[in-house]
């Protein structure tokens, strides 16, 4: 079932979760998924600050107030995750930030983080693209690692350190519904795409920790869970979990059987990869039946091929 409260696009699932949409970059590409349980709320990834306003209004619309919100939990802290948690934390006075030990620090002091979106974007890029990254007072900040277990209004939430597409990640195992919270580590499945109800994945290798060897372990630890459904920042629920996590271990395959065919391009490595990303997308459609022109495909999946582009490249060029 979908509904919109004022400008916030929300879609609603079962036992009490929803995805608002971030309002980053086009519609439907960036989820910020809310779970409400016995009058209480926690939010999984924050957007952006623009999407502060729809975070907001969608938790009105829910008929909840922001002193109900007790977490704010990140998947991991690219800023298309976590760049607005600075001022949303600011506006949730009861909530704890919840977030891999690796990224705490990050988003007390994000001056290496934003460094690091500058690197990849350019800086009037980024700041148009992200804003101000404010940053989260030290005290409200909980560091989750392996293992570790947060409980809303009873409801069990427990964190698993899931590396390979950044070693600051966790995945969030719902002890309610059985279902997992995944940010990027289960790809990207974007709803354009979906045919006859029928989903699709597509590795997200964006830089720089790119690790195939921990992602395939990683997807392989959420496949054991057996999840009816995986929640993806990009975008939303996601079922058949067995058939997308086949899915994405071939097309892991396949996109570092690009990165070493064109490891010895030199200047021209980055085109060539970036290529071989487009044909490989191609081929997918065909063989997942698609239905969408060539060119419309490659518009709307442009920023991800860049990305994994980035990201192969420097996982060839070693550790980041």
């Amino acid at each position: 079932m979908e509904g919109a409260s004022g400008m916030a696009d929300i879609t609603d699932y079962e036992h009490g979760i929803c995805a608002i949409d971030s309002g980053f970059g086009r519609p439907r590409l960036d989820a910020i998924h809310l779970i409400v349980e016995g009058g209480r709320a926690a939010l999984v990834d924050t957007g952006t600050n623009a999407s502060l306003p729809l975070v907001m209004e969608a938790l009105q619309g829910k008929g909840l107030a922001p002193e109900q919100v007790d977490y704010v939990i990140l998947t991991h802290v690219h800023l298309d995750h976590a760049g607005g948690a600075g001022a949303l934390m600011r506006e949730l006075p009861k909530a704890v930030l919840a977030v891999h030990p690796r990224g705490a620090r990050h988003m007390a002091d994000p001056a290496r983080l934003v460094a690091g979106t500058v690197a990849v974007y350019g800086e009037d890029r980024a700041r148009q693209m992200y804003g101000e990254i404010l940053p989260v007072e030290a005290a409200r900040i909980r560091e989750m690692p392996e293992g570790s277990r947060l409980h809303l209004a009873g409801r069990e939430l427990r964190f698993l350190d899931t590396p390979g597409h950044a070693r600051h990640h966790v995945c969030i195992l719902d002890g309610r519904s059985g279902h997992v919270f995944a940010g990027d580590m289960f790809g990207l499945s974007y709803r354009e795409l979906d045919r006859g109800g029928r989903q699709f994945a597509f590795p997200s290798t964006t830089p720089t920790q790119f690790d195939p060897e921990a992602m395939h372990a990683s997807i392989d630890r959420l496949l054991a869970l057996r999840p009816q459904a995986i929640y993806v920042t990009h975008y939303g629920q996601v079922r058949e979990v067995e058939r997308l996590g086949a899915d994405l271990h071939r097309l892991v395959e396949a996109h570092v059987d690009i990165a070493l065919r064109c490891r010895h391009e030199g200047a021209g490595r980055q085109p060539a990869i970036k290529a071989g990303l487009a044909e490989l997308l191609q081929a997918e459609a065909g063989r997942q039946g698609w239905g969408i022109p060539a060119g419309e495909l490659l518009r709307l999946m442009a920023i991800d091929i860049e990305l994994n582009a980035q990201g192969l490249a420097a996982w060839l060029d070693g550790p980041g």
